[in-house]
């Protein structure tokens, strides 16, 4: 499985995760939402029976009768069962009125100002106000009922929900914030884990390549003393020295991975030639590289020349690869006072819009053979090692790609 598949498979498991999230936050909605339902049903049972008694204590002041006519006494047991129902109401905010809208009686709503009784002229205008906005909002809802005192007296009783049906009512919400703040702090910090991890080995990769390669590099040095004593050509032996060198460079960059190298200050039109000046001989010769710089961009800056020409021969590797060894590759070098820019421009394939910021994903690659780490390990370079930035600043299918590098100018 190569490193591609290991990110896709990664990214599978993230996505199966988010989706049993998304499931059971369903289903906590639903539940929730279904208590709502069963709740609001109780309350308006509840306001009913208060409805009624509210009518029985209004019908009281009447005669009332029986079947055969006969008056029926009032008890006093009955009153004070009905005072009891309505009394006992002290979690749903209601509001009595007349047919003229007028309000006649309120209960358990939380008025700006406090007052000892529930009578509407006993409040004050402050009060009133807030009373008749409430009225007005819950004519618009459904929790109404009419109140049939006779036949030419009619009563309306509105009610609010009650504060353990709105807090019920917000709890699904409030339930799906904390499970997704919960999911970020878990996916983030499952990246960041992950993220250490691949640093990690990285890392380690790197250090143990650069110990690796130190030992046949030291014993090809001393080849190359040799075969230079022994009448070899001298063409030939200074041929072998600069891949010896390379060796060398290389390792050196290796064993730069994971810690701050140290920089020195260059001037950057000096250290772009001075990148690209092993690659010139060994591109394709169908493959013109030219550089554009001026003595006006020639800005200072602070670089690890040995990484930073690593930088410039990945890019140069990869469009060359483009290419298919066949094209042209422009660089320019421009400036400002505050930032360097350097423009790498090649004539290959292009890199549809949608994979601009995927080219530096690890593991990302067009080729069939490559782990996909080059421009992964040049975006590291020049971000976190040089404080620049990095990225696709145009590309298109069939003609070609502008790769941009920003870096910081060396102030006096």
């Amino acid at each position: 499985m190569n490193l591609r598949n290991i990110y896709d498979s990664r990214r599978i498991w993230k996505m199966c995760l988010i989706g049993v999230s998304l499931i059971l936050v369903a289903v906590f909605i639903y539940i929730s939402n279904r208590l709502v339902k069963d709740l609001a049903v109780q309350e308006r049972e509840r306001m009913e029976i208060w409805a009624s008694a509210t009518k029985e204590l209004a019908t009281m002041g009447t005669e009332q009768v029986d079947a055969d006519g006969n008056p029926m006494p009032m008890m006093q047991t009955d009153v004070d069962f009905l005072l009891s129902i309505i009394e006992g109401n002290h979690s749903i905010p209601v509001l009595l009125v007349d047919e003229d809208q007028n309000i006649m009686l309120h209960r358990n709503f939380r008025l700006p100002q406090p007052v000892d009784s529930t009578a509407l002229y006993d409040i004050s205008p402050t009060n009133r106000a807030y009373l008749q906005k409430k009225l007005a909002k819950l004519k618009n809802s459904s929790n109404k009922i009419e109140i049939k005192i006779d036949d030419s007296t009619t009563q309306y009783l509105y009610y609010d929900d009650s504060t353990v049906l709105r807090r019920l009512a917000w709890f699904p919400y409030i339930q799906l914030a904390v499970i997704v703040i919960v999911l970020a702090i878990a996916y983030f910090a499952l990246i960041s884990v992950k993220k250490a991890e691949q640093n990690r080995v990285w890392v380690g990769l790197s250090k143990e390549t650069a110990h690796q390669l130190g030992t046949p590099i030291s014993s090809l040095m001393a080849w190359t003393q040799m075969l230079s004593t022994m009448g070899i050509e001298q063409d030939v032996v200074n041929d072998m020295d600069k891949d010896v060198h390379r060796l060398s460079v290389i390792a050196d960059r290796f064993s730069k991975i994971g810690s701050m190298p140290d920089k020195e200050f260059a001037f950057i039109n000096e250290a772009v030639e001075q990148s690209l000046e092993y690659m010139r001989s060994r591109i394709p010769k169908r493959v013109s590289l030219t550089i554009h710089t001026s003595e006006n961009a020639d800005r200072g800056v602070m670089l690890c020349q040995s990484l930073f020409e690593w930088v410039m021969e990945n890019l140069t590797k990869n469009a060359v690869d483009a290419m298919d060894g066949e094209g042209a590759i422009d660089i320019s070098v421009d400036s400002d006072e505050e930032e360097i820019y350097i423009l790498f421009k090649d004539t290959g394939k292009g890199i549809p819009r949608k994979n601009f910021k995927n080219v530096f994903t690890p593991g990302f690659t067009t080729k069939k053979r490559g782990w996909g780490l080059g421009l992964t390990l040049v975006k590291r370079i020049i971000e976190e090692y040089h404080n620049g930035h990095i990225y696709v600043k145009d590309s298109e299918v069939g003609v070609g790609t502008t790769f941009a590098i920003e870096l910081p100018v060396m102030k006096n």
